[in-house]
């Protein structure tokens, strides 16, 4: 179990770097998406998977975080990545 007990802005940037469900939502949405517009909302939708996943993962007793901002750090911080990820999806689709 990790447990986070202060904001640890650095747990917090390898959850969101690292998180499978951004990576594969973000990279998957990316790669169907036909205009660039469009990877703000897969980086988007990315980011609510990974919260969702991470939601999941807390509720099993794999992480404690007891800070309050941590939710919507990691969210933002996924949604970065998301982006990062959604574009590397776009610029290897086939054409």
């Amino acid at each position: 179990m990790i447990e986070i007990t202060t904001f640890d802005p650095k747990t917090l940037l390898l959850i969101a770097l690292l998180n499978p469900a951004v990576i594969a939502v973000a990279f998957l949405m990316g790669r169907r998406a036909d205009q660039w517009q469009k990877l703000i909302v897969a980086a988007f939708v990315a980011s609510l998977a990974g919260v969702f996943l991470f939601w999941i993962a807390r509720l099993t007793g794999m992480f404690v975080i007891n800070a309050y901002g941590a939710a919507s750090g990691l969210l933002m911080l996924q949604l970065v990545f998301g982006l990062g990820w959604a574009y590397l999806g776009f610029r290897t689709r086939g054409r």
